[in-house]
């Protein structure tokens, strides 16, 4: 039976790793575009929807790597990358280098093969602003395979709450441990197939230690 922890549990792991030097997001990227290249052939026209956090930068070192392997790979950052953090700036610079640009808004008659959930990943909890709701729906709207990354975008990790209408999803690639908020609620409706990369980490035991 797969068990599904709080995020604070996740958080304390992800701590411990970066504060050992393990560089994560570059793992998660690589999960995230192994995951995509198992499904879609090469040439495929894909989405990678990055926000403004951490989540972002897994969509966009995912992208690159796709980007790699011969996929027709768009990146929409809707909120630019002057604030993103240290990590996801390093992974907004990567795409850039290998030759990508990134979108500020959708192409009118763009229509991808499949959508890279990264807009808000185990973070959200408050209900998605109108422009970020714009694009959960459009996702919805295309009705083509959705991967999100840790948690669909709209949902509360915790909770299972929906904060808004949240990206339904095909599959859910979770890293590190599943959240509790997948198991229940909305989140249990959204979240498709449940798939999970802990990226090496151990968890520690509940309460710490």
């Amino acid at each position: 039976m797969p068990t599904f922890l709080p995020v604070a549990r996740i958080r304390d792991a992800e701590r411990r790793a970066l504060a050992e030097g393990r560089r994560l997001m570059p793992l998660a990227g690589a999960a995230a575009a192994r995951f995509v290249a198992a499904r879609v052939p090469p040439g495929t026209a894909l989405l990678a929807l990055a926000g403004p956090g951490n989540n972002g930068g897994d969509a966009l070192e995912a992208a690159t790597l796709l980007r790699a392997m011969g996929h027709d790979v768009r990146v929409l950052l809707p909120s630019g990358a002057r604030n993103l953090p240290a990590d996801a700036a390093r992974a907004h610079a990567g795409w850039l280098a290998a030759g990508g640009q990134t979108w500020s808004a959708l192409e009118s008659g763009f229509t991808p093969g499949l959508v890279i959930d990264g807009l808000f990943g185990i973070g959200l909890n408050r209900p998605l602003g109108a422009d970020w709701q714009a694009l959960a729906d459009q996702a919805n709207a295309w009705s083509v395979p959705v991967l999100a990354l840790d948690v669909p975008s709209g949902i509360d990790a915790d909770t299972g709450a929906a904060l808004g209408r949240p990206v339904r999803a095909r599959w859910t690639l979770c890293f590190i441990a599943r959240a509790r908020g997948l198991a229940q609620g909305a989140g249990a409706d959204a979240a498709g197939e449940i798939h999970l990369d802990t990226l090496g980490v151990t968890l520690p035991p509940a309460g710490g230690g």
